[in-house]
């Protein structure tokens, strides 16, 4: 789940419905960059965060990977900065930097000294518009990319899992095609692809500033207009993708590898987005994935885990921030001894429990306890704004829409959460994952991880 400083923590607080999340300050420049600004003067420091609106579902087909790939050329140099220097730069003012790519969104971003915001405000507004394309850097580039995708996918039966399970759940659209891309296409970029994918999504009108910290705004503002300002916008193109068409049968992915050491039962949900079904719907579906694997408080947690002794341990997660249709995700390891057959049968019954049943109010008020309890943390956090913000702006949310999150959650009723879970949880909309060893290999991958979905960091 998203909900950063959550994680299943149940304190006992209870939020008020009219509990806001940031109350951040919003601007919008000449050239269409978004400003905002979230206060957190708890320490001398900031998050200064660029996000763009394009990510790996708005690649031409056959070019899988390209998103992924300027995310590391964008660190390549410009005519004032150097190849490498820009890490190096920050580093030496006693800061960090990062980036990473989704299905729907790149970031980059710079925890740093309040004091020294104008030094990334000045090279993230450099690279926007001047970035240098050297063929042996992209060569090079290409290269780190490939041995990434053969480090963190190939090399990982998970990873190779959850690869096929995307490519099975979506059928049309480019959610089916994997953050970095499939091997072979990234092979095949070039330099000339990546400078017209720059060229046509790269610019203020398409892109977020969130700053969070120890800032003034009227500041920010100020030192925006002057860096980010003279940049022109572009004619970026409209996000237009392939829909997925309406699902007419449950689909099963099973890989088998000698690396396994443990087997793992992993289902997915074709759900609506906040987007693309609406708050009702996300907001619902929020609170089911909750009360199913809200942690050890979770009924399949409890029911599989404590009760029944089937599986070692359980994640149900949904994550509303995502352009196009989403996913609703169930993950589980049987304990040492339990067949994943036996473990699945359990899931069965428990979700044939849910479809009879329905949830009870009592259930339906301890998740939203659940979800709320964490904003304190999420108000505290120098990096929870910013994030939330980010990811909501470039997956076609509002900022009112952020801000209004704990009021709508506290308005989720029972009758909502049925609802969701009879038109989400149907085997027609789902993808079952099995990962097995193969009969007499030893094995020698990790236990079944449970990685965050269509992103890979830098």
């Amino acid at each position: 789940m998203r909900r950063l400083m959550v994680l299943g923590l149940y304190l006992g607080l209870a939020f008020p419905a009219q509990a806001r999340m940031f109350d951040p300050k919003v601007f919008t420049l000449d050239n269409g960059l978004q400003v905002v600004v979230v206060e957190n003067h708890r320490a001398p420091i900031a998050e200064v965060m660029v996000w763009y609106k394009v990510g790996a579902a708005d690649e031409t087909p056959g070019k899988s990977g390209l998103a992924h790939l300027l995310e590391h050329m964008m660190f390549k140099g410009t005519p004032t900065i150097a190849p490498g220097e820009f890490s190096k730069i920050i580093a030496r003012s006693g800061g960090r930097d990062n980036a990473f790519t989704s299905s729907d969104y790149t970031a980059y971003y710079q925890d740093v000294a309040s004091a020294n915001i104008e030094q990334a405000f000045t090279m993230e507004a450099d690279r926007m518009h001047n970035l240098v394309f050297d063929e042996k850097n992209f060569v090079t580039e290409r290269a780190v990319v490939m041995e990434e995708r053969r480090s963190r996918t190939d090399n990982n039966p998970n990873a190779l899992l959850h690869e096929a399970m995307g490519a099975a759940m979506f059928l049309n659209h480019p959610y089916h095609r994997p953050v970095i891309g499939w091997r072979d296409e990234i092979a095949q970029l070039s330099r000339d692809d990546a400078l017209d994918f720059y060229h046509r999504w790269y610019a203020p009108n398409n892109a977020v500033l969130v700053v969070e910290g120890d800032v003034d705004p009227a500041r920010v503002l100020e030192l925006a207009k002057t860096h980010f300002g003279p940049i022109p916008k572009a004619d970026t193109p409209v996000r237009a993708r392939p829909q997925e068409p309406g699902p007419i049968a449950a689909r099963e992915v099973t890989l088998k590898d000698g690396r396994v050491q443990q087997p793992a039962l992993v289902r997915q949900w074709l759900a609506p987005s906040l987007r693309s079904g609406g708050p009702e719907q996300a907001d619902a579906l929020e609170v089911l994935a909750e009360i199913l694997g809200g942690g050890s408080s979770g009924r399949l947690y409890r029911a599989l885990v404590v009760e029944k002794g089937l599986a070692a341990s359980l994640y149900v997660g949904y994550d509303p921030a995502s352009w196009d249709a989403d996913t609703l995700t169930l993950s589980a390891v049987p304990r040492p001894g339990v067949a994943l057959a036996k473990l699945r049968a359990g899931v069965e019954a428990e979700l044939a429990r849910l479809e009879k049943n329905g949830v009870t109010a009592t259930e339906v008020a301890e998740a939203k306890n659940r979800l709320t309890a964490g904003l304190a943390y999420e108000r505290d956090s120098l990096h929870a704004g910013a994030h939330r913000l980010g990811e909501a702006l470039t997956t076609g949310e509002t900022v009112e829409q952020v801000e209004s999150w704990p009021e709508r959650i506290a308005a989720v009723t029972p009758d909502a959460v049925n609802q969701i879970a009879k038109t989400v949880l149907d085997d027609r909309r789902s993808v079952t994952g099995t990962l097995l060893p193969l009969p007499g290999a030893a094995g020698s991958a990790p236990p079944m991880a449970l990685p965050a979905f269509g992103q890979e960091i830098r």
